[in-house]
């Protein structure tokens, strides 16, 4: 029993101290591991610090080196309209279709986004230089971006003759243009529809190289942007050289009740300057059957004007004439001819209605000038015209 006792007592004591010992490196264990996972979380902490501090330099980097590189990726300058309003050169190189369709186009919308100036353009229909090209400079004077000038001569036209810088490079697209044919109508379309290329015109004149002014530049805009009218003229002439000249054959578009003569300078605004370079129905009758001793330049423009808008129209030609000596043509006048009571007699010896109100203002041109008549025309036209005011 005795020994026993004393083998029950050395295994407690063996279990205790074994159990001591388990206890002991339990808890050296759990300093170890203490340890190691604090020695891993400030490991850990530095190295995510480290990180960070990385991310932020290279942020920064980043962001200053895109700051810097920013002009590289700017966003392109804003077009708007731009490119739709850039006029194209006199020169260009469209054929007539183009020209035609281009010039047609017109927005539906009335009111204009943008700022404009409002001009004339001014159409010279020539066979070489225009004649009276010092007294148009001294017109135009002092009036830059209120009128625009084209000038339709003859291809065969070198300009041989020294030229004035007024009407350098104006020269449109042109082609051979014969008295009294119905290309001359052409030529007139050809103008109206470059001209029609620069959307601030809103007035169109039509002028011969032998053409002058009776009014300074002033008083030429103010009348035709404030008149309510084209200035187209028609009326109704019995015999050989009216109403005889009229083609059954027009038919049933054109009936001899709508046959017109009339001058063929004209002044119209915008919206039938587009009407004519847009008609397909009538003009090509006056091309097939408007020949010979008809003369198209005295009827198109006349009949196709009564016809479609003459509500819109004056009735009335703005360039004076004088037919009292007979013949196909006007009278031609020479430089003795040319006198200051002359001049005066053209700007205020007629009667006329302008915008419901009687006036003796009724010509602002006037043709046709011999060029040894420009030296007395520079003389004395400034002092009644008031050039530059």
């Amino acid at each position: 029993m005795k020994g026993q006792t004393q083998n029950q007592n050395l295994v407690t004591a063996f279990t205790k101290l074994f159990n001591a010992q388990l206890q002991l490196i339990n808890v050296l264990s759990l300093f170890f591991l203490f340890g190691c996972g604090l020695a891993t979380g400030v490991i850990l902490s530095s190295y995510l610090n480290n990180i960070s501090f990385n991310l932020q330099v290279s942020h920064f980097s980043f962001s200053t080196t895109t700051t810097t590189a920013s002009p590289t990726f700017k966003l392109p300058p804003r077009v708007g309209l731009k490119e739709y309003l850039k006029v194209p050169d006199v020169k260009h190189d469209m054929d007539e279709k183009e020209l035609l369709w281009r010039a047609s186009v017109t927005p539906n919308i009335r009111e204009f986004p943008f700022d404009r100036v409002p001009k004339v353009a001014f159409m010279f229909l020539t066979k070489g230089p225009v004649l009276m090209a010092p007294l148009w400079e001294k017109f135009f004077k002092g009036h830059d971006g209120l009128y625009s000038i084209y000038v339709h001569s003859s291809p065969s036209y070198n300009e041989s003759e020294p030229e004035s810088p007024l009407f350098h490079g104006r020269r449109i697209p042109s082609k051979e243009v014969q008295w009294g044919n119905a290309n001359m109508i052409e030529a007139e379309r050809r103008l109206l529809a470059n001209a029609l290329l620069d959307i601030a015109n809103q007035r169109f004149v039509l002028l011969s190289e032998s053409c002058i002014p009776l009014f300074n530049f002033s008083t030429v805009y103010t009348y035709l942007m404030n008149s309510t009218k084209s200035h187209v003229e028609s009326y109704v002439l019995e015999g050989p050289v009216g109403n005889g000249r009229y083609s059954p054959r027009m038919r049933p578009g054109i009936k001899i009740d709508q046959w017109r003569k009339g001058s063929q300078w004209f002044e119209i605004d915008r919206d039938l300057a587009i009407e004519i370079v847009s008609d397909r129905k009538y003009f090509p009758l006056f091309q097939k059957y408007c020949t010979g001793q008809c003369y198209a330049d005295e009827h198109y423009l006349p009949t196709f004007v009564t016809m479609k808008h003459s509500k819109r129209n004056s009735n009335r030609t703005l360039t004076w004439v004088d037919w009292s000596r007979g013949g196909p043509h006007p009278a031609k006048f020479l430089r003795t001819e040319v006198t200051i009571e002359f001049l005066e007699r053209m700007r205020s010896g007629s009667k006329c209605v302008y915008n419901g109100n009687h006036t003796n203002t009724c010509f602002l041109f006037a043709r046709k000038f011999w060029p040894n008549a420009l030296d007395r025309l520079l003389r004395f036209a400034p002092k009644i015209m008031h050039f530059n005011s």
